[in-house]
Formats: C-alpha cells, sequence, structure tokens
C-alpha cells in the first residue's frame, strides 16, 4: 500500500490552521447562552438551601435526603446543556472551575445559614436565603458557561 500523503508547503499549512481558526471562531460566536437551563441549575441551588426549612437542627438534626436528588438535579441540566449547545463542563478552564467551585461554597453557606435561621424559629427567612442561593448560582453558572464558550473558542 503506497502512501499518497505529501506533505504541504508552509502556506497551505497556514491557511489550512486559518481556516480553522476561523472555523472555531464561528462556532463559538455561534453558542447561545441557554439562560433557561442556567436558572434550572439556580432552581436546583435554592432548592437545597430551601430544604433546611423541613429540618429539625439540633441535637437529633439528621441532614435532608434532598441532598442526593439536588446532585442528580445537577447532573441531568449539564447534560440538558450539553446536548443542546454542544458545549462539555470538563473542558471548561480554570476560571470556571473557581466558578463552580463558588456555588458550592455559597450553597454551603446559605444552607448553613439558613438551618442556622430554622433553629431561632425563622422558618419564613429560609425564603432570603433561597432566593439568594438561585441568583448566584444562575449567575455563576453563566459565568461558568462563559468561560466553556471562551476555552472552545481557544482551543
Amino acid at each position: 500500500m503506497e502512501n499518497q500523503f505529501q506533505d504541504p508547503s508552509p502556506d497551505e499549512a497556514a491557511a489550512s490552521l486559518n481556516t480553522l481558526s476561523t472555523d472555531r471562531e464561528r462556532l463559538a460566536a455561534s453558542v447561545h447562552v441557554p439562560w433557561v437551563l442556567l436558572a434550572a441549575f439556580g432552581g436546583v441551588g435554592a432548592w437545597w438551601v430551601s430544604a433546611a426549612a423541613a429540618t429539625n437542627p439540633g441535637e437529633n438534626y439528621e441532614p435532608p435526603s434532598s441532598g442526593w436528588l439536588a446532585l442528580v438535579g445537577t447532573l441531568v441540566v449539564a447534560y440538558l446543556i450539553r446536548r443542546e449547545t454542544g458545549v462539555r463542563f470538563r473542558k471548561m478552564g480554570t476560571r470556571a472551575g473557581w466558578a463552580i467551585v463558588a456555588i458550592a461554597a455559597a450553597c454551603l453557606v446559605l444552607f448553613s445559614v439558613s438551618l442556622g435561621l430554622v433553629s431561632f424559629g425563622m422558618q419564613w427567612a429560609v425564603t432570603l436565603t433561597s432566593l439568594i442561593a438561585f441568583a448566584a448560582t444562575t449567575w455563576l453558572a453563566g459565568v461558568a458557561y462563559r468561560s466553556a464558550v471562551e476555552q472552545l473558542r481557544r482551543g
């Protein structure tokens, strides 16, 4: 079997790389931000934080079992984003990684604050921490998504 491959000239190689860069730029520019799905991430965060309202903090505290369901919901939303846009969160860059760490930290802090509010009999105030969790998670998910698109653009 004979190899028909010929080494391209430097000009041909540069033109091919330029074409690939242009295609990558056009692909990244055409990706729209799926705000509904990012808001779904916010909804999962708010739901997890709001679970503190149904707990009984103190000596006999048992964590809500909805934490596992929140993880499943997060995985489902990540799958839907990948199916809708093709952006994989695995290869999203350092900034996106820090945004995801910030989401987890914010939700943990807000859940802890919510437990404190419930222990003082202020279950109604968990609504405020849940709204903050929704806003923070949605915004930080948008930061992570935009970072993933920038990573796609840089290739």
